[in-house]
């Protein structure tokens, strides 16, 4: 199981959950589960290519998914997803 760590900018569009826990391969898996379970969160964060968009990061285990494979970044057991939507500000 990996586990999903969720901003709290979007908790209250998943329930107000903080974590999911989630059975993934990569994170194209963690996108397509996003985006049939939560529409409002793709809005936010899935762009009309199916990625992310370039105000989100992701992280597995700390590493940004732009660095690996980005969607295409495979997971193992036990990996850790952050997702970290970019602020803003002037």
């Amino acid at each position: 199981m990996n586990t999903v760590i969720i901003p709290e900018q979007l908790r209250k569009l998943i329930g107000g959950q903080k974590v999911l826990t989630l059975e993934l391969k990569n994170i194209s898996n963690l996108i397509n589960i996003l985006s049939s379970n939560y529409p409002q969160v793709k809005e936010r964060l899935i762009n009309k290519d199916g990625g992310f968009n370039r105000f989100v990061n992701v992280y597995v285990n700390g590493e940004d998914i732009r660095f690996l494979n980005n969607i295409s970044t495979k997971l193992k057991d036990g990996d850790e997803i952050s997702i970290v939507p970019a602020i803003a500000g002037g």
